[in-house]
């Protein structure tokens, strides 16, 4: 029960970040690494990967891939954070301090495990 209803709560969250990146695409432009190019492109490929993804978690049927999935899509978003530590890029008009970053890279790090559980990677296959 525990994972359906945290499963639904992300879902719900990872779509609404999702929508955000066609609402308001510059703030996500801005902190995509510059050595990738395209913003643009990254920008709107991962909202539409976050809502579809984010829409999967919310049913059961389909929870554990789309989990896996934004594991994989968690990590490589990871390079825009580390892009706004590094070079002290501001996210909406927002620069973080250390402790900031290291907040941030710490629910990081909490929503990767979750998705992880979620995605029921390291659980025992055998029946």
């Amino acid at each position: 029960m525990a994972q359906k209803i945290v499963g639904f709560l992300l879902g719900i969250a990872f779509v609404s970040i999702g929508t955000q990146h066609f609402y308001q695409p510059e703030i996500f432009n801005a902190i995509v690494p510059r050595y990738l190019g395209w913003p643009s492109f990254w920008n709107y490929s991962s909202g539409a990967l976050e809502i579809i993804l984010g829409t999967g978690m919310m049913f059961p049927t389909t929870r554990k891939h789309s989990a896996r999935a934004l594991v994989i899509l968690v990590v490589l978003m990871s390079l825009a954070n580390l892009n706004m530590w590094m070079n002290d890029v501001p996210f909406n008009g927002t620069r973080l301090s250390t402790n900031g970053h290291i907040i941030r890279w710490t629910i990081q790090a909490v929503l990767l495990a979750v998705l992880l559980w979620l995605g029921e990677v390291f659980t025992n296959q055998k029946q």
